[in-house]
């Protein structure tokens, strides 16, 4: 499979309890952090989540 990069670009604060878990469960902790995950249909479900507080980059 082959590898995407995540990366943080807005914060979330004032966001519900379970995107923040979903950010902290990607491995994202900080504002322009960037993470690299396999492209799993998980990882996709979770960036669906969140994806107006993420980039993601192939």
């Amino acid at each position: 499979m082959a590898t995407i990069k995540i990366k943080q670009v807005r914060s979330k604060i004032k966001c519900p309890k379970s995107q923040k878990l979903t950010l902290a469960a990607l491995g994202l902790r900080k504002v322009n952090a960037i993470v690299e995950h396999e492209d799993t249909p998980a990882i996709l479900g979770m960036i669906a989540k969140v994806k107006h507080l993420v980039q993601v980059e192939k």
